[in-house]
């Protein structure tokens, strides 16, 4: 069997953690939490698998003990969790719901007392339905809500939380969900996808301003990328891949990092985005203490008719996880490399998700799953090039603790290192879990 690099093969210092996000486990049916725009979706016939919802998801709101105690008994240093706005807010502004952030409370305070380092993303997906109705991030206003947010969790928590991020994947809240309609809320409208993109980099900026206002440290970014390549050698193949990569990969960070978009997006997005938008990049362009990195794959990009972005992605050679994304180390370490020397210089990186949805085998007790330790050991490995070139690389963390809620999969698509049969919610180590445990071995 594959074994992962041990903690020694690492700098002095590295972090190892587990990352979850709180729609897809704490179930929010629970704890006086108000709608979200992905409750809605998921009751829409035909967005999810099984119409399947968050609501008890794993039921982590009441077992969130036994789950820290999993992250544990692991070795991991840090655990990465997000807040429910809805949960805390549940009219998105206003009334502040005291059980939510009473959870919140717990859950900082049960990470600590394990000796886990508290690593918190403001916002990872599920925005209050109320704000849903007033346009969402189609509204300029919700980098003020999101604001006023961000205020109440850093006045009960930043005292005790080891690392910030305000937004979990903007391209994910921004294009699969305004542009491709996959994601709530389900649209295919470009001009609520520009402004929306236009509107999660100033709520991200806001959101770390009012941070450090509130002497909250250690804040950073968390935006996914993937390994963008030109299905074939071509001059229509290449200039499709520029674009697609402008689009996922150069966007967001582009806009932290440089204060501008890419000229390959606004191309398209120009005509839609919202008046002023130039002056808000002092806003965006907010310092950062950290960039983190959420990789899973590579895509295969050709041209395809019709209007902007005139992009396709297609099938690629190499061997595929249980969604059928492409498996791609050495793109991790070409994104690393990459980022730090156009974008990110000495800023310290994180990955801060990296991992495969596979098929578990269930056997007398125990949950095989060797793909996903292969997958893991390819990855670990990918981080040790890019720190090996130059790279200041500082942590690593797997997505998932648990099988969980995958969004438009439903309950399929299973990332976890831990299984959860979705009915008796017992949860089952997998053998990937155990691998962790023994490479993360003081």
């Amino acid at each position: 069997m594959t074994a992962l690099p041990p903690r020694q093969a690492f700098p002095q210092g590295f972090l190892f953690g587990a990352a979850t996000s709180s729609y897809q486990i704490e179930g929010h049916g629970f704890g006086g939490a108000g709608p979200t725009h992905w409750d809605t979706f998921a009751a829409t016939p035909g967005n999810v698998k099984g119409a399947e919802t968050g609501a008890r998801a794993c039921d982590h709101y009441h077992r969130w003990a036994e789950d820290l105690d999993l992250v544990a008994a692991a070795g991991f240093d840090s655990y990465r969790f997000s807040t429910s706005w809805a949960r805390v807010l549940p009219e998105g502004r206003g009334a502040v719901n005291p059980e939510g952030l009473d959870f919140y409370d717990r859950l900082v305070d049960g990470l600590l007392e394990r000796g886990l380092k508290p690593a918190l993303t403001l916002y990872h997906w599920e925005l209050p339905a109320a704000l849903a109705d007033l346009g969402g991030w189609r509204n300029r206003d919700v980098a003020q809500w999101f604001g006023d947010f961000t205020r109440i969790i850093a006045q009960r928590l930043g005292d005790r939380l080891w690392s910030v991020a305000p937004i979990n994947e903007p391209w994910c809240v921004g294009w699969l969900s305004h542009f491709l309609g996959l994601h709530a809320p389900g649209l295919r409208d470009i001009r609520a996808t520009a402004r929306a993109m236009h509107h999660l980099c100033l709520a991200h900026g806001t959101a770390i301003g009012v941070l450090r206002a509130e002497g909250v440290g250690n804040l950073g970014a968390v935006c996914n990328f993937e390994h963008a390549l030109p299905a074939e050698d071509s001059p229509e193949c290449h200039l499709a891949t520029r674009r697609y990569d402008a689009i996922f990969n150069r966007f967001f960070i582009e806009a932290m990092f440089q204060g501008r978009y890419p000229e390959e997006v606004l191309e398209g997005f120009s005509p839609h985005l919202p008046k002023g938008w130039e002056q808000d990049f002092p806003t965006i362009t907010a310092p950062l203490d950290w960039f983190g990195i959420n990789y899973y794959t590579a895509k295969r990009i050709g041209p395809a008719a019709g209007p902007w972005p005139g992009t396709a992605e297609l099938p690629g050679p190499l061997p595929k996880t249980a969604l059928g994304w492409e498996i791609c180390p050495e793109g991790l370490s070409h994104l690393l490399i990459r980022l730090q020397r156009d974008y990110t210089g000495a800023t310290p990186l994180y990955i801060t998700e990296n991992g495969m949805a596979a098929e578990d085998r269930l056997r007398d007790g125990h949950c095989l799953d060797a793909d996903r330790i292969a997958y893991l050991a390819a990855h670990l490995q990918a981080c040790r090039a890019a720190i090996a070139a130059g790279v200041p690389l500082a942590g690593y963390y797997a997505w998932s603790l648990l099988d969980n809620y995958e969004w438009a999969e439903g309950y399929s698509g299973r990332f976890g290192l831990v299984h959860v049969d979705f009915e008796s919610l017992q949860r089952t180590p997998k053998a990937s879990y155990h691998a962790i445990k023994k490479a993360l071995e003081r």
